[in-house]
């Protein structure tokens, strides 16, 4: 293939979906084009904005966030993988609302604990959380949303017994 044939292929890939500039360059290796031609495609993405990598990250995060459940820490991780700089990060992350997010949570966290097992409220809180920190939830958010739904659950437990 020639320089101007892989141009259009990753400019029409880049069309179709967000690509950050790391997993273009890694495409661009694959052919075999001289520094020069890697240069001026490259360039030519940017300068034409198929390849923007504050678009790629707040798209990235929109995503994880809303389809995979991951949380901040994963999410952050992930971009730091892609070669996304820290700033970037940063402002990709304010597309977070912040309600949503902790529902997600709270959400998983459901779901979660009817599957888990455990000799009492600190082990079945304990694996909640270990779970939680595995998907990249910060600490803070889990207590908030464990200790809101402990205490959802004594509260309803509580008028289930007074309304019979």
């Amino acid at each position: 293939m020639t320089a101007d044939e892989i141009l259009y292929k990753l400019a029409a890939r880049c069309s179709v979906s967000e690509q950050c500039l790391s997993d273009v360059e890694a495409k661009l290796k694959r052919y075999d084009l001289t520094e020069e031609e890697r240069t001026a495609i490259l360039r030519h993405l940017v300068e034409e904005k198929y390849v923007d990598d504050s678009r790629f990250a707040a798209a990235f995060v929109r995503d994880k966030y809303r389809f995979n459940k991951w949380g901040r820490i994963k999410i952050a991780q992930g971009l730091r993988m892609k070669g996304i700089d820290d700033t970037t990060i940063s402002e990709a992350m304010c597309v977070i609302d912040e309600k949503e997010y902790l529902n997600i949570l709270r959400d998983l966290l459901k779901v979660k604990r009817r599957s888990i097992r455990g000799k009492n409220d600190y082990e079945v809180n304990a694996k909640l959380c270990r779970f939680a920190v595995g998907r990249g939830f910060e600490y803070a958010a889990i207590r908030q949303c464990i200790g809101s739904s402990i205490d959802e659950d004594e509260f309803a437990d509580a008028n289930s017994d007074d309304w019979d």
